[in-house]
């Protein structure tokens, strides 16, 4: 195929994107885009990089082994073992999926035992070493198993260009995810178009995930790094059984990946030391190393924060209804926090109003202005109609029923943070409600005219939740 040597030549390297547009081009499988890549950039064979692929995963494959025969690990015990010791099926009835957990568990002990050669991080080589082992217990040819590797390697090595400082978003979880979801629509004759949407939609729930929990606490790294065969076999199966409208380029989400990565490491990660420090799993020779006055005043504050998180924990349940009254009324549209919320505060607007409707002005912070698609339809028909968030036969014609009553209507992108403010004029006054944000179809009331009071008694009256700033 000389005019796709000569195409992929012009582009080289290829990013996940460009690898999948070549393969549609051209019809063929991503993987021998990938494999067409690396002869371009070695000058090796197939044959010899199917065989060179095999060989970078030989010492993690002998990892997974150890630790589903015996190994042990300092976080984890000897889960992988015990698992792997009990009689038929470990934890689910699919066997390939089940075997792809144990060995992905036992390249977590493996791991702590030998270590593991990293690609973004070792937590990623973990589920990639798992499946690949699963694949050859199953029964897949040599030559499948090589092009997979060689495909999962392939991605990975993006992640691992992305990974600059912690975050499981970008190496077991999220590069693991993607990964998976690639492999799994690769093995299973899959499109390069279901590939990418796999890929896309393994990736998205990792976003901005930190993996310092599971560093040094005993445990938490299993359903991490589990978690990502389990979010990628169900991408990639569910690409392959479905047609759904996934218009995201992977390399867009990766891109967007990479960079909440970076702002997760600054941001999230030191909230969870805070809170995981009390149980991080400390070796005693390695401590007699620190001085007493250090470690007392690590016991300190752990015990602090042992109480903060007794504290916050008690607050939240104060914070609750009854069970029998705890679920919020339906939400149409598909976010009980980006359409929700904002149509609960134009009803209480609505309640507000004399006289004719002339305008509804809706201000709202950046991210429920870039969602306005969904938020809008409910905002007009709370402010105009008065409807409720159930409302999904008003919810559909709303926005026409606006142009129709000849209602002016004014979008504007605030800057405050979970700002959601409507102003409704009439031919005899003007209304306004300032409020917050709140998931759930909840709001914080901040300010009201002509008055705060008649505004909370509206939202008393329409069963509106109004929670603390």
């Amino acid at each position: 195929m000389p005019d796709m040597r000569a195409a992929i030549q012009e582009k080289l390297p290829l990013t996940v994107s460009e690898m999948v547009a070549v393969a549609q081009e051209y019809g063929v499988r991503v993987v021998d885009v990938v494999l067409v890549e690396t002869e371009l950039r070695t000058g090796k064979s197939r044959e010899e990089i199917l065989t060179g692929i095999m060989e970078e995963y030989a010492h993690n494959l002998k990892a997974v082994e150890i630790g589903v025969k015996d190994g042990e690990s300092i976080l984890l015990g000897t889960v992988a073992s015990q698992l792997a010791a009990q009689e038929g099926s470990k934890c689910f009835e699919d066997s390939f999926l089940d075997d792809a957990l144990l060995y992905t568990l036992g390249a977590q002990v493996g791991n702590h035992c030998v270590g593991l050669r990293p690609c973004a991080g070792t937590g990623d080589s973990c589920p990639y070493s798992g499946f690949i082992k699963a694949m050859m217990v199953h029964g897949y040819d040599d030559k499948t198993v090589a092009e997979t590797a060689a495909l999962v390697i392939k991605i990975g090595s993006l992640f691992r260009v992305g990974k600059v400082t912690t975050g499981c978003n970008m190496e077991g979880f999220g590069a693991g995810s993607a990964c998976i979801a690639a492999a799994t629509v690769s093995i299973g004759g899959g499109t390069p178009e279901q590939m990418e949407k796999a890929m896309v939609l393994a990736l998205s729930p990792t976003i901005g995930v930190p993996c310092t929990p599971r560093v040094l606490v005993p445990a938490l790294c299993t359903t991490h790094v589990g978690g990502a065969i389990l979010m990628g076999m169900y991408a990639g199966r569910l690409c392959m059984k479905v047609d759904m409208t996934v218009n995201v380029p992977f390399d867009v989400m990766l891109a967007m990946a990479a960079e909440v990565h970076v702002e997760s490491g600054r941001h999230l990660v030191p909230t969870v030391v805070e809170y995981m420090e009390p149980f991080f799993k400390r070796k005693p020779a390695v401590e007699s190393l620190v001085s007493q006055a250090v470690r007392d005043a690590e016991a300190k504050k752990m015990a602090e924060t042992l109480e903060k998180a007794k504290a916050k924990a008690k607050q939240l349940a104060q914070g609750t209804e009854s069970i029998l009254h705890t679920l919020g009324d339906a939400v149409v549209g598909g976010s009980s926090q980006a359409v929700g919320s904002p149509t609960n505060a134009a009803r209480i607007c609505h309640e507000l109003v004399k006289g004719t409707i002339r305008k509804v002005r809706v201000e709202l912070y950046p991210e429920l202005f870039a969602r306005r698609s969904i938020n809008i339809p409910g905002v007009l028909m709370g402010a105009v109609y008065g409807a409720s968030t159930s409302d999904y036969a008003m919810y559909n014609k709303a926005v026409q029923m606006v142009k129709d009553d000849g209602i002016e209507v004014e979008i504007v992108e605030g800057h405050e943070p979970s700002l959601q403010k409507i102003t409704i004029t009439t031919d005899e006054m003007t209304c306004m409600v300032d409020t917050l944000n709140r998931g759930g179809g909840r709001l914080v009331l901040r300010d009201a005219s002509p008055s705060l009071a008649q505004a909370e008694e509206a939202a008393k009256r329409l069963g509106i939740v109004l929670v603390q700033p």
